[in-house]
């Protein structure tokens, strides 16, 4: 369990990273701005549901083996699903109303999400490998 719940981890970690630092940063150095734009459109739902689905099947393989870790994977997949519903959309609508302002400010949220997201399936990591599991 333990050795599924660390892969699952590391699945979430390094998905998210090369998401939000290659696959977005490559779109809009390799395509035309409004082509990346709807593209990179499409592509974030799929990658919310990829987050939430490995934090919610890191839950379930930590819950019996790390509660600390299993909670701190919860929150992740707690606070991604207001993010995907939420503040995706309503980036979407900053970007086609021209409300550069908001779109900067709600962006700027999803990054620290997405940031803080990493960050803590970053420490989920460390507790796993490192023996910090209860």
């Amino acid at each position: 369990m333990l050795t599924a719940a660390l892969l699952t981890t590391a699945l979430l970690f390094g998905g998210m990273v090369l998401f939000a630092g290659g696959f977005a940063a490559f779109l809009f150095s390799a395509l035309p701005p409004d082509l990346a734009g709807r593209t990179i459109r499409r592509a974030f739902p799929v990658f919310y549901l990829f987050v939430l689905a490995a934090s919610a099947v890191g839950v379930l393989l930590l819950i019996a083996v790390d509660p600390v870790a299993a909670g701190l994977m919860a929150l992740i997949a707690a606070t991604v699903l207001p993010t995907r519903q939420i503040l995706m959309p309503a980036i979407n609508q900053a970007t086609d109303t021209g409300a550069k302002g908001r779109f900067k400010a709600l962006h700027g949220l999803s990054v620290v999400i997405t940031l803080a997201h990493i960050g803590v399936a970053g420490v989920v990591i460390v507790r796993l490998a490192t023996g910090g599991a209860a």
